[in-house]
C-alpha cells in the first residue's frame, strides 16, 4: 500500500536524493524529527518503493568513458515477441546505460558511453547491430552535456 506523501516525506526524499549517505542523525535534524520518527518513515518510504536503492554517481570521464551517444533503433516488427527479444537481450550490452521504448518514428533510444569512436563501432556493429529484430540504427553523437540529473529535480519532489 501506497501512502499519500507530506511534506516532512518529500524533505526526507529530497535530502536522501541529495546524500545517500546521509546519518539518520543528520537527516532527523535536517527534517526538523527526532531520531525515531525519521527512522520510521525512511523505512516506509523504502518499503512502499519511493526510494529505490542507493548508490554512489561516479564520473565517466574518470573512467575513460569519455564518449556519449544516443542511438535509435528501429525494429523489423513492432510485435511483442520482437519487442520483448530486444528489450531482454539489449540489458546484457554493458555499454548500454539506458534503453527507452518509444512511441513514434523509431522504437528503441539507446544511451551509450564508450571509451572512443573506435570502441563505439565496435559496440554498434558487434552487439547493437546483432540484436533480435534490428534493422536500422541512427546514432547521435553528444557534443556536450548541458544537464544531466543523477536524480529526480528537487522541485518536482
Amino acid at each position: 500500500m501506497r501512502t499519500e506523501l507530506d511534506t516532512i516525506d518529500r524533505k526526507i526524499l529530497r535530502a536522501l536524493q541529495a546524500d545517500g549517505r546521509i546519518t539518520v542523525t543528520e537527516l532527523a535534524e535536517a527534517v526538523n524529527l527526532s531520531k525515531t520518527p525519521c527512522t520510521e518513515r525512511m523505512r516506509r518510504l523504502e518499503r512502499e518503493g519511493y526510494v529505490s536503492g542507493y548508490r554512489a554517481q561516479l564520473d565517466p570521464q574518470m573512467l575513460g568513458l569519455s564518449v556519449t551517444v544516443f542511438v535509435q533503433v528501429v525494429l523489423e516488427r513492432t510485435v511483442t515477441s520482437v519487442l520483448d527479444r530486444f528489450g531482454k537481450e539489449v540489458t546484457r550490452i554493458p555499454e548500454v546505460e539506458a534503453a527507452h521504448m518509444i512511441a513514434g518514428g523509431f522504437d528503441y533510444l539507446l544511451k551509450v558511453r564508450a571509451r572512443d569512436m573506435a570502441h563505439y563501432r565496435k559496440v554498434l556493429g558487434d552487439r547493437i547491430g546483432m540484436l533480435p529484430g534490428v534493422s536500422q540504427t541512427h546514432t547521435f553523437a553528444v557534443m556536450e552535456t548541458v544537464k544531466e540529473n543523477a536524480g529526480i529535480d528537487p522541485a518536482l519532489i
